[in-house]
């Protein structure tokens, strides 16, 4: 009988290199005042947010991707050509077929790469990580492009107080290749389907088509999505911790999605992290920019030179599904 055969695996993967972009309108607080009749005072809060950036007609899920991205892949020192998968995780682009990721692999240059969209919203990237790793250490991609891009104002209600606040758009990206030693530890990752209600679209694209009525929007439970995340998001991090088998002091960097400063600020008390760990909050300048928001924070955190090459960094993604999702790095 005729046996396949296995791919050589390798031993890791690793981050090569980072990339972000950010849309050029700068949105303030009082903007967004007008439209849900709030202060600025309430928005900082309640959010810690001061600004955020919306995307312009011409910058896209897809026109932001390629840009990141492009940027990710200069730094990386490898080509287009040498990239086998393109992840692009998101969760406001308006075409449910086709995906996005195969038109950010051709504008790319990776013309002959696999390419597909995750769709697992905020832990978005945290996901696509997690496969690339796995598709990098099996042996049967090279390299992978992984992609956070959100058009969050596309899908927000600007009156909606409970959201119109929060969300901001931008890209950020990394290239994951093979590595002698691991530099992407061991995924921790789960859902909880129950309380999908609580961050979902207020209606169906079916029900918008059958009876005519407002564009479906992004409708979110904040006192409850704030109870569940300060009690998972330590959780997890601890899991992703112990199985990268380091301790919490010994963590450089501390980069959870981007959701809302307090929430950080609650899950960075919780861990007990040290002194010297370095903890992202982009949140403040850029809001919630979904699967966006970790790769623009960690791009952000090493544009700072503050971090080092090798230093241990944890990733922790969470949202609507609700999803969950963290591993361990070590910086480019």
């Amino acid at each position: 009988m005729a046996r396949l055969r296995a791919p050589d695996r390798r031993p890791g993967s690793r981050i090569l290199g980072v990339g972000a972009y950010r849309p050029t309108r700068v949105v303030g607080n009082d903007e967004i005042c007008e439209r849900i009749g709030s202060s600025d005072e309430w928005i900082r809060r309640r959010s810690g947010i001061v600004s955020r950036r919306f995307a312009g007609p011409d910058e896209t899920v897809i026109t932001m991707a390629v840009e990141a991205a492009s940027k990710a892949i200069a730094r990386s020192g490898i080509h287009p050509s040498d990239v086998g998968m393109v992840l692009l995780a998101t969760m406001s682009f308006l075409e449910q077929g086709p995906a996005a990721a195969p038109r950010v692999a051709h504008q790319l240059g990776a013309r002959s790469a696999g390419s597909l969209d995750v769709a697992a919203a905020c832990s978005g990237f945290c996901y696509a990580l997690g496969l690339a790793d796995s598709l990098v250490r099996s042996g049967d991609v090279l390299n992978v492009v992984v992609i956070g891009s959100e058009k969050m104002s596309d899908i927000v209600d600007p009156g909606d107080r409970g959201t119109a606040f929060l969300f901001g758009d931008g890209a950020g990206a990394v290239v994951v290749g093979p590595s002698d030693t691991p530099g992407i530890g061991p995924v921790v990752w789960g859902s909880d389907g129950e309380r999908h209600h609580m961050i979902a679209h207020d209606r169906t694209w079916l029900a918008t088509r059958d009876t005519p009525g407002p564009w479906p929007t992004l409708r979110m439970t904040g006192p409850e999505v704030f109870r569940w995340a300060s009690r998972a998001v330590p959780e997890i991090s601890r899991q992703a911790v112990e199985r990268a088998g380091i301790g919490i002091a010994d963590l450089a960097a501390f980069v959870p999605h981007q959701a809302n400063a307090r929430i950080i600020d609650t899950a960075a008390a919780s861990l007990g992290l040290a002194p010297h760990t370095v903890v992202a909050r982009d949140v403040v300048t850029a809001g919630n920019t979904s699967a966006a928001s970790i790769p623009l924070a960690l791009n952000e955190l090493l544009s700072k030179g503050t971090l080092s090459s090798g230093d241990p960094a944890l990733l922790v993604g969470f949202g609507a599904g609700l999803a969950h999702a963290a591993q361990v790095v070590t910086l480019p």
